[in-house]
């Protein structure tokens, strides 16, 4: 099925006059779209290993964990490109020169498009007048106003840069409002002490984190037991799966009972299954929620966002970054909600990732392999392999065909994904899935 396109073509695509033009008129253009990239320079490419280069100077070979070589493609041997030069719309060239169509869209961070053009003039515009002062920007003001006309939960805000660094904030918010230290959650909340379990973490910073599963109700009644010590619930929503109303519901009740703060980490979900991400969808409200990601496609901001009860209640509780505030990030997140006012963006992620999803599933029927299947939501979907080495596999092959899967979750929609698009992710995974059957079979 060929979707609808719900943006005309006539956005403009060269990025340096994107910039270059800052002249306050609105364009009416449309988000990135698939179009071919501009050239890049040739000194800009080469074919040096990039991937070693890095592992040299970049300790891991990328500061983002999930942008390293063994994360991307499962092997510390890269099977595709490890670095680019250049994105826009759904495509990027890699260090190499080789041209990629895009399904991560960094980690999910951009929903309309790389290098999206009022997205991108509005940032080179707020760079241009001035990025950081010694005063906070009115614009700090302006789109937190904004939020909490968009956001339920959102009577306050606090703008930082990244998503652990917010859901951090949100735990030290909620302890501080309750006077409580215990905190349960389950899901992924980035790299910070308390939420992780790896070297160099103090056992003691993990002495009131208590993890459960996700959707378990009954793990849950039990690690929030003593609810006189409890000072918060923190979800993130979305694991592959919605979880059910009764969960998230009894979450609700726990904290109503006890008097702790429900915390929902809307970083995946919003922007991308509603606006305000899973609390619009399900219309249950938490205490505090978090945002980052697709808030400013792509531009470093996140915010921490509630109730004006919780957010006053912790007082002086001290989170502070000289940067949260640059105007660059919050001129971007102007121009993403523009959009979100002007089109139903989570109807046409979910609408597009279903067919990029749809694209996959019948290239796995065609190939007839056993062990491969899509999972999750259309917007962020991901491919299943009962077999990692295979998964391995695909992806190499599939980036030799000039389309980039993610390893695991999540494959993102975003609306710079055409029918062009979806009609090269098909016969990208066809090529790779036949190759692979073919190996199997000993014709390789």
């Amino acid at each position: 099925m060929v979707f609808r396109r719900l943006f005309d073509r006539s956005a403009p695509r060269d990025a340096e006059a994107a910039a270059a033009d800052t002249e306050p008129e609105v364009d009416d253009g449309a988000p990135g779209t698939g179009e071919e990239i501009d050239d890049v320079p040739p000194e800009e490419v080469d074919a040096i290993d990039w991937a070693k280069r890095a592992r040299e100077v970049v300790r891991g070979g990328s500061s983002t964990g999930s942008k390293r070589p063994s994360a991307l493609h499962g092997t510390d041997s890269p099977a595709g490109p490890t670095h680019f030069v250049q994105a826009h719309g759904c495509h990027l060239i890699a260090a190499d020169g080789g041209e990629y169509l895009d399904c991560t869209m960094a980690l999910g961070a951009v929903t309309l498009g790389y290098a999206e053009p009022r997205v991108s003039r509005a940032a080179a515009e707020a760079a241009l007048h001035g990025n950081v002062a010694g005063l906070a920007p009115v614009r700090e003001v302006e789109l937190a106003e904004r939020l909490s006309t968009v956001i339920p939960c959102a009577e306050q805000v606090q703008f930082l840069k990244s998503g652990a660094e917010a859901v951090s904030a949100a735990v030290r918010i909620a302890r501080a409002a309750t006077g409580r230290d215990l905190v349960v959650c389950s899901g992924y909340f980035g790299w910070h002490d308390w939420a992780n379990e790896g070297k160099g973490i103090p056992a003691s910073a993990r002495a009131d984190v208590r993890r459960v599963p996700f959707d378990d109700i009954a793990a849950l009644e039990r690690a929030t037991a003593e609810g006189n010590r409890l000072a918060a619930i923190v979800i993130e929503p979305v694991i592959e799966a919605l979880p059910s109303v009764a969960w998230v519901e009894r979450a609700r009740a726990i904290c109503d009972a006890t008097g702790a703060v429900l915390v929902f980490d809307e970083c995946k979900t919003g922007f991308r299954l509603r606006t305000a991400g899973y609390q619009e969808l399900s219309g249950i409200t938490p205490d505090l929620a978090v945002f980052g990601k697709g808030l400013a496609n792509g531009f470093p901001l996140s915010v921490v966002c509630g109730s004006r009860a919780v957010m006053e209640g912790a007082g002086d509780a001290w989170i502070s970054s000289t940067l949260a505030s640059e105007n660059v990030a919050l001129a971007a997140a102007a121009a993403v909600l523009d959009w979100y006012e002007e089109a139903d963006i989570p109807e046409a992620l979910a609408r597009i990732g279903g067919e990029l999803r749809g694209a996959v599933d019948a290239a796995i029927t065609a190939s007839g392999l056993p062990g491969i299947a899509t999972v999750g939501l259309d917007p962020m979907w991901l491919i299943r392999f009962d077999d990692p080495a295979r998964e391995v596999r695909f992806l190499e092959l599939a980036a030799a065909e000039g389309v980039l899967f993610k390893r695991g979750a999540y494959n993102y929609a975003s609306v710079a994904h055409d029918e062009d698009a979806v009609a090269e992710v098909e016969r990208a995974a066809s090529a790779a899935l036949v190759a692979i059957r073919a190996e199997a079979e000993g014709r390789a």
